[in-house]
């Protein structure tokens, strides 16, 4: 099969043994301690999206490791680092490999107070919910402004912003599509929790303000009915499209309400960012949470842990530990 082949066809993931010589150039090699699986590794690993750009492709966005060789005179052998994205597991053969050789430029310090697992507890989910939040804080939302929506609450981001949210002070409202998880919701501090159903079909350009802004990693239908219902001068932070890449809306929201909605990317943001949302993490989301957030799989769950995430059946994160 050729590469344009491979890639195209996005065949289910294999199991295979290679060496350090099958591993992609970089300037620093990393044993792999712990790493996750997201949305985007599951599409990867069971062929159901274009999500690898070349092929054959180790998945793996995150991980959570120790230098064992460097070139780069940022990291020495010993150090303990943290990956999310730049491409990882999509260009670049990702943490599944157990070595992962990659560009120094890449890696940030594993942060002071944050262990290998409570990172990939965290990983890019949860990173990425800290991105959200810094964003609406940006754009100044206070507690007293009133309520933010989480959608996709039962997700690894949505998991991570009520926990943040709620520590903050904010009276979060959860959107779920798994009522049964009410509890789990409720300990991670959401005030209020509402079907998702009430906003994942088609609605009116403008509904009822209920809420002063929102983290949202659903899009499509959601995303419209999210914004048409945040209240004048509110704030929307957009990370996922778990529904759909469309949003089929008005613009009514950003002109009759001054709606802003923000646009979160995690795969290349750069390194400062990263580091400071790390930060905020370790001081603003309670950890203790991380052992209801995360579940602990080893490596040859992996495939079959995929397929469930896809089916909606995996709450919060899936943390590998590498052996």
């Amino acid at each position: 099969m050729t590469r344009e082949e491979g890639v195209k066809q996005q065949n289910p993931a294999i199991v295979k043994d290679i060496t350090l010589d099958d591993l992609m150039p970089g300037d620093v090699t990393v044993q792999v301690k712990y790493t996750t699986i997201n949305y985007k590794d599951a599409l990867a690993i069971t062929g159901k999206s274009p999500i690898l750009r070349t092929y054959p492709m180790i998945p793996g966005i995150d991980l959570a490791g120790e230098v064992v060789s460097s070139q780069s005179d940022k990291f020495k052998p010993g150090d303990k680092v943290l990956l999310n994205g730049f491409g990882v597991g999509e260009t670049h053969m990702g943490a599944f490999s157990g070595m992962a050789r990659l560009k120094s430029e890449w890696l940030i310090p594993q942060p002071e107070g944050l262990s290998g697992w409570q990172a990939m507890a965290i990983g890019t989910a949860g990173y990425t919910a800290m991105l959200c939040v810094m964003a609406l804080e940006r754009a100044g939302l206070t507690p007293s402004d009133g309520p933010i929506l989480v959608t996709g609450a039962n997700g690894g981001v949505g998991s991570v912003a009520i926990s943040v949210l709620s520590k903050l002070g904010f009276h979060v409202i959860a959107s779920t599509g798994r009522a049964s998880e009410e509890p789990y919701l409720k300990r991670l501090g959401a005030k209020e929790i509402i079907d998702r159903n009430e906003l994942s079909l088609p609605g009116r350009p403008l509904g009822k303000e209920r809420w002063a802004g929102a983290v949202d990693s659903v899009g499509s239908f959601t995303l419209a009915n999210v914004l048409s219902q945040t209240r004048y001068g509110g704030s929307v932070a957009c990370c996922g499209l778990a529904q759909g890449m469309d949003l089929p809306g008005s613009v009514a929201p950003f002109i009759l309400r001054g709606v802003t909605l923000h646009g979160i990317d995690s795969v290349m943001a750069p390194i400062e960012r990263r580091i400071e949302a790390y930060r905020r993490l370790v001081s603003d989301l309670d950890k203790d949470l991380l052992t209801e957030v995360a579940t602990e799989i080893g490596f040859d769950d992996i495939i079959g842990k995929a397929e469930e995430l896809l089916a909606g059946k995996v709450r919060g994160r899936l943390v590998v530990t590498m052996s």
